[in-house]
């Protein structure tokens, strides 16, 4: 009696994959285990990243037919999977250097197509001051993320400034949520996230410029030639 007692006292074992030995796997075994699942999947990094595409091009659809709290949880759902497909390549194994160039690709496309619909928004209601705005911030976006490619082709680390782009989405994010005639209240901040946007990129390019500008004359070495041939090519 006692042992069946103790036998219907014990929680039942678990039979999940996630035990081995009888005990539960630790965090370390669970990354591990989670890392083959994902390996022998078909799930690749740039699946993700076209996902992420899609969403954000969905979101900037819903901006045109003026459905903003929808376009700003598909804009954020989007942007999500940007975040994902970098560490999924880093914990799969999957990532190759072309998956690498189409994730930075895709980011600068998917930012600027959601913020070319709200400046043809801005546009149809005349708002000019608006409108030149988010030309500003498309602009200051994407030199951000071109500053610091260039920096480190010539060695220097620069992920210095505001406006990464995790904070570029919150910002925009937050303006789309909580844009006029969204659901929410009587709000209308998307024109003044717009303006954040734009000032807190150009603030960023301005930040990068200077940090690559200081850290390339600490080292005070002569112009390569490599240099010089990136420099005459950046035009393109």
């Amino acid at each position: 009696m006692e042992s069946q007692r103790t036998r219907r006292s014990r929680p039942p074992r678990s039979r999940s994959a996630w035990r081995q030995n009888g005990r539960p796997t630790t965090a370390a075994e669970l990354r591990e285990n989670v890392r083959e699942r994902l390996i022998e999947s078909r799930l690749t990094p740039n699946s993700i990243s076209l996902t992420g595409l899609a969403l954000n091009v969905a979101a900037a659809v819903l901006v045109t037919q003026r459905l903003f709290f929808l376009a700003g949880l598909t804009f954020i759902a989007g942007s999500l999977m940007d975040t994902l497909d970098g560490r999924y390549s880093r914990m799969s194994g999957k990532g190759t250097l072309f998956g690498a160039f189409l994730d930075s690709t895709l980011d600068r496309i998917e930012e600027g197509v959601v913020l070319a619909t709200v400046g043809a928004y801005f546009a149809s209601r005349g708002d000019e001051v608006a409108t030149a705005a988010v030309v500003i911030a498309v602009l200051a976006s994407l030199m951000v993320s071109y500053t610091r490619a260039r920096a480190e082709a010539l060695g220097v680390e620069c992920k210095v400034g505001l406006a990464t782009r995790p904070v570029r989405v919150v910002v925009l994010s937050i303006g789309l949520v909580f844009a006029k005639g969204a659901g929410l209240g009587d709000f209308e901040l998307l024109e003044a996230s717009i303006y954040v946007l734009a000032a807190l990129s150009v603030f960023t390019v301005a930040q990068r410029i200077w940090h690559v500008r200081e850290e390339l004359s600490k080292g005070k070495s002569p112009v390569s030639d490599v240099t010089v041939e990136s420099r005459e090519g950046s035009s393109t």
